[in-house]
C-alpha cells in the first residue's frame, strides 16, 4: 500500500474539530492497523473570529480566514483538507481556486452518502446560518434529493442550543429530546432521513436515539478523508442504518 497522505483539519469549533479528529484516528486503525492512521495536521482560529464576520454575513472574510488556516496546514505538510463545519462552507466557493491543496466540500460528502443510501428527501438541521443558506440546497439538487428545513421557530432553538450548549461540550437531555421531536415533525412532512448538519448535534443524538436515519456529517468527512488518503474505499459506513 502506497503511503497515506497527510491530511490538513481546518478547525472551526472545537468539538466538532474533536470529533473530527478522533473519527479519522480511530477508523483509521480498522484500515491501517492497531494505532495506525494517516498523518493529520490541524489549525483553528478561534470561533470568535468566525462569528464576528458570520453575525454580519461578511462572508468573503470568513473565506480568508479559511484560506489562511489552509494554508498553514498545506505549509506544514497537509495534502488533503477537510472542514469539520458545515456553516462556514458557505464561503468556500468564494476562495474556491484559491486553495493551496484539494478540499474535500462536506456537503458533496453527505450528498453522496445520502444517494448511495438511497434517501431522496432529508431534513436538514444546524445552525440558522446553515439551514437558510446555501451550503446543501445545490448539492442535494444535483443528485435530485429533495429537502425540508424546521419552521422559524425551531431554527431559532436549534441555533441557540449549537452556540449556547453544544460548542461549549454541554450536552442536555432535554435538548436531546427537543431535537427528537424537531426530527418527527421532520418525518412527518415526508422526510425519509436527517442530516446531522452541525459537526457538534451526533454528540448530542445518536442515529439510534434518531426517529428517522441519521447522516453524521461529522464522521462522514472524516471518513471520506481517510478514503482520499489511504485510496482505500470504505464499504461499511459504522453508522449506517436502512
Amino acid at each position: 500500500m502506497a503511503p497515506a497522505k497527510h491530511i490538513g483539519i481546518v478547525g472551526v469549533s472545537a468539538e466538532g474539530a474533536a470529533l473530527c479528529y478522533r473519527t479519522i484516528c480511530v477508523e483509521g486503525a480498522v484500515l491501517l492497523g492497531a494505532h495506525n492512521h494517516p498523518e493529520i495536521i490541524m489549525h483553528t482560529y478561534p470561533l470568535s473570529e468566525y462569528m464576528r464576520a458570520i453575525e454580519v454575513n461578511q462572508w468573503r472574510d470568513v473565506g480568508r480566514l479559511l484560506l489562511k488556516s489552509a494554508k498553514i496546514v498545506v505549509d506544514a505538510g497537509a495534502e488533503i483538507l477537510i472542514c469539520p463545519d458545515n456553516t462556514v462552507h458557505q464561503a468556500l466557493d468564494l476562495v474556491y481556486e484559491q486553495l493551496p491543496a484539494r478540499w474535500l466540500h462536506i456537503a458533496d460528502e453527505v450528498s453522496a452518502v445520502a444517494a448511495k443510501r438511497r434517501f431522496n428527501r432529508l431534513g436538514i438541521l444546524g445552525t440558522r446560518y446553515l439551514m437558510e443558506g446555501p451550503v446543501y440546497p445545490a448539492k442535494l439538487a444535483a443528485r435530485n434529493i429533495g429537502y425540508e428545513i424546521p419552521g422559524s421557530e425551531d431554527r431559532e432553538r436549534i441555533n441557540a442550543i449549537i452556540f449556547d450548549e453544544l460548542t461549549y461540550g454541554r450536552f442536555e437531555e432535554s435538548s436531546k429530546q427537543y431535537f427528537i421531536r424537531v426530527i418527527e415533525v421532520l418525518r412527518e412532512r415526508g422526510c425519509n432521513a436527517v442530516v446531522l448538519g452541525c459537526t457538534e448535534i451526533p454528540l448530542l443524538i445518536s442515529e439510534n436515539e434518531s426517529p428517522l436515519p441519521a447522516i453524521d456529517s461529522t464522521r462522514t468527512l472524516a471518513r471520506a478523508a481517510l478514503a482520499a488518503a489511504t485510496q482505500v474505499v470504505i464499504v461499511n459506513d459504522a453508522t449506517a442504518r436502512s
